[in-house]
Parts: C-alpha cells; sequence; structure tokens
C-alpha cells in the first residue's frame, strides 16, 4: 500500500534511506530535513504495516518537480514498490500542475521502464547548485539525470 507519510514514519524513512546513503547511493538526509519535508514523502508499507519503500516529490522550480529519495528495502526490491512509489509521485505532480519532474539516478533504466528519458544533467543548473553542493562527490557527480514531460 502506498500512502503519504505521516509524523511517526520519519524515524523509518531515515532509516530506509540512511541504508542507501552509507553506501553511497544517495544523500544523506537529516531528521530535521525529514520533518521539515514530511508532507513530500510517500511511504510504502506491506501487510504489517512496516514500511518497505519511501519516495518524495519535491518542487524543484518553476513547473518542475523532483521525484527524490526513492528508495526500497533490499529485500523487497523487484516487487513493485518502486514503480508504485514513483507513480504516485508522477500522480501528485499531475494534480500540482507540474510540466516535468527528474530524478538523478543510478538506475536509469528503473526510471526509463517508468516513462522518464535521459537528459543531460547540465539543463538542471538550479538543481545541482542547491542539493549537489552537498554530496560527497561534487562536482564529480556520477548520477545520471532523466526527466518526464507531464
Amino acid at each position: 500500500m502506498v500512502r503519504k507519510a505521516l509524523v511517526k514514519d520519519i524515524k523509518a524513512i531515515h532509516s530506509l534511506i540512511e541504508s542507501f546513503a552509507i553506501k553511497g547511493e544517495m544523500l544523506h538526509r537529516t531528521i530535521v530535513e525529514l520533518h521539515e519535508q514530511m508532507r513530500d514523502f510517500f511511504v510504502s508499507t506491506d501487510e504489517d504495516g512496516e514500511i518497505v519503500g519511501v519516495a518524495a516529490l519535491s518542487l524543484a522550480w518553476d513547473g518542475l518537480g523532483e521525484v527524490r529519495s526513492l528508495s526500497v528495502k533490499t529485500s523487497r526490491t523487484g516487487s513493485g514498490i518502486g514503480t508504485a512509489l514513483t507513480q504516485a509521485c508522477i500522480e501528485e505532480a499531475r494534480a500540482l500542475g507540474l510540466k516535468k519532474i527528474f530524478a538523478l539516478t543510478y538506475n536509469v533504466s528503473f526510471f526509463e521502464k517508468n516513462g522518464f528519458t535521459p537528459v543531460d544533467k547540465e539543463i538542471l543548473p538550479h538543481k545541482i547548485w542547491s542539493d549537489c553542493v552537498k554530496c560527497a562527490k561534487f562536482p564529480n557527480c556520477d548520477e545520471n539525470a532523466v526527466m518526464m514531460d507531464l
């Protein structure tokens, strides 16, 4: 089940994101940041209510949103959770009237299967200078940019 995140979910969201951030696969997010951005997040829960996936839709620029912090418990990879979370972000982006959404990713093929197209990161200068400067890999980013017209 995919739903909007609740305050009670923040610790589980943080734990899941950190499991990928410590491997250098996504940016670390502090508990404070997650509280501030909680309304951006969706969670996927299993039949016991355990959070098994998260994703956020962040407003990045005029008419542009970003799918970020997409992560699924390793034991649940390939079960459609990532797709369901991505689709929730796409639906919300459309409801908000966004024109495009993008993501920075190591898994381009996943996003292509969900309707995104690879693009040059250079078309996202505001993104590069906002979050990316916090990354240990900056300015030598090895992520790929993908975008979808809505």
